[in-house]
């Protein structure tokens, strides 16, 4: 296939974190990029406020984490809690349906915890518009076409690729990839089947003004209607109630209705709503895209999956859609690799959203105000309460411990790469800016470098020595991070295999 024959290589509908965040990743492998996206600005409704450990560790990976630590610090200070020089921010170890987690009951004597770099244990705080913009800014210096105030209404997709219809005329690109959200145009055109659960609440989340708030509890709280939260910063609430799904999300969210389930959830009938800053309408509907992929079109992010925002899984989920998906589009745009390459899409990203899915699922079931659930949360509560338990649901939720299920027997294989320190002073991670793969040569072993020839163009080779590994000898880690192949043994068996798998073919041989 030849790039002249489209005007984009992939157009990306919908310019969120997951949308822009999969561009810069098809430009860094070489890809032509038009994002389409319907609104004209940066979406400051809120949302997700912060991301965890693979959500930061792939930024990181990608040079973003001094422009990140900046929003953070930002954050901290329009909290209050910027304090002193070098202060650091109160231990926090998250929730399970609004049961609080005592970080010092955790153990995290499990290795991944210490392979993480600067990092570090926690993820980072970052609200989704900043995050947003981020991205843009990135997207822009890389070369990504963005229009924004342009929707996509239409478009015909056939063996050869996909013409986009816009109220500005037509696209024809290679592939077109749906990261426009939970109720997404693009899922829906395809045709793709989209099973799961039906909601059973409704629930806002909001920045307000309020007044008569002095007897509402801080943090979650759960009552006899329902759940809510006040804080951590002045004037953020959220409420969840168990009385079927709103009649209208999309209509404004008004003060009178926050106020009504405000008042409702929390058994405080002064509280009084007198501006509404920012609101948003949610329920805990749980639905999966079947397939990921649909002939020329992709799904990522909410467009192929949603379910309730408790625990802030779904920012998350989506951008681990596209590192997975982005260097692998763009390597099958590029000829680098065979289209069969994207069945490893849906393969591997569809069973962590499952997870997630149930995951969420789970928290609505405790969260429910009838006896039998109430009982349940009980018996939860003891167990989130002991070592075992808090660790267990820690990991769980900061998603140290994903890995997909990949060829090979090796420890690492299938695992995100640890952020080894390397004896030229730098760290793993740091190698990883560019978006290729790379061969990690911790024994100088020639042989072993050379089954890498023909591949320069989508490999990066590094010679070193790591004091964090000495029984290591050479690791191959694919762009999104993820080890593809490991050895602790002399000779390179199965390195071929894998990076023929992964890369392609060799230019030598092509």
């Amino acid at each position: 296939m030849t790039t002249t024959e489209y005007d984009y290589d992939v157009v990306v509908a919908g310019a969120g974190p997951v949308g822009l965040f999969l561009a810069c990743e098809l430009a860094l492998g070489g890809a032509r990029v038009l994002v389409l996206e319907r609104l004209t600005e940066v979406d400051e409704t809120i949302k997700a406020g912060s991301v965890n450990v693979p959500t930061a560790v792939a930024l990181y990976r990608r040079g973003l984490l001094p422009e990140l630590a900046a929003v953070w610090e930002a954050v901290r200070a329009r909290m209050g809690a910027a304090g002193r020089s070098g202060e650091q921010p109160p231990k926090f170890a998250g929730h399970f349906a609004g049961i609080m987690l005592d970080p010092d009951l955790f153990d995290g004597s499990d290795p991944v915890w210490a392979d993480l770099g600067p990092v570090g244990g926690a993820g980072l705080v970052v609200p989704q518009a900043e995050l947003e913009r981020i991205l843009s800014r990135r997207a822009e210096r890389l070369g990504v076409a963005l229009r924004r105030g342009v929707e996509l209404t239409g478009f015909d997709a056939d063996d050869t690729g996909v013409t986009v219809h816009t109220g500005e005329g037509g696209v024809r690109a290679g592939w077109l990839a749906g990261c426009d959200g939970g109720r997404s145009t693009v899922r829906k055109l395809a045709g793709f089947d989209f099973p799961g659960t039906d909601p059973e609440i409704t629930g806002y989340q909001a920045v307000v003004r309020l007044t008569g708030a002095e007897r509402l509890g801080q943090g979650w709280q759960t009552t006899e209607a329902g759940t809510y939260v006040h804080g951590p910063f002045p004037g953020r609430v959220l409420t969840a109630e168990f009385d079927g799904p709103p009649a209208d999300r999309s209509a404004p969210v008004t003060a009178a209705e926050l106020e009504a389930s405000l008042r409702r959830v929390s058994g405080v009938p002064e509280v009084t709503v007198t501006e509404v800053v920012t609101a948003t309408r949610f329920t805990d509907n749980a639905r999966q895209a079947a397939d990921y992929r649909k002939g020329r079109v992709l799904l990522a992010g909410d467009a192929a999956h949603v379910h309730a925002p408790f625990g802030g899984q779904g920012l998350n989920l989506g951008i681990g859609d596209a590192l997975n998906l982005g260097w692998k589009l763009a390597a099958v745009t590029r000829g680098r690799a065979p289209e069969a390459l994207l069945d490893t899409y849906t393969a591997e990203r569809h069973p962590i959203g499952a997870r997630v899915l149930d995951w969420t699922r789970a928290q609505i079931a405790l969260m429910r105000p009838d006896p039998h659930a109430r009982a349940l949360r009980t018996i939860v509560t003891d167990l989130a309460t002991t070592t075992s338990g808090t660790t267990y649901l820690v990991n769980r939720i900061s998603g140290v411990r994903q890995r997909y299920d990949l060829p090979g027997d090796h420890p690492l294989t299938g695992a995100s790469a640890p952020d080894l320190p390397l004896a030229d002073g730098t760290r793993l991670g740091e190698h990883l800016h560019t978006g290729r793969a790379l061969l990690l040569d911790l024994s100088d072993d020639a042989k072993l470098r050379a089954h890498a020839e023909g591949y320069d163009d989508r490999l990066d080779v590094v010679t070193t020595t790591s004091p964090d590994r000495p029984g290591l000898r050479a690791l191959l880690i694919r762009p999104d991070g993820f080890v593809a192949w490991a050895t602790d043994t002399a000779g390179a068996s199965g390195l071929r295999e894998s990076l023929e798998h992964w890369l392609g073919t060799p230019r030598a041989a092509a």
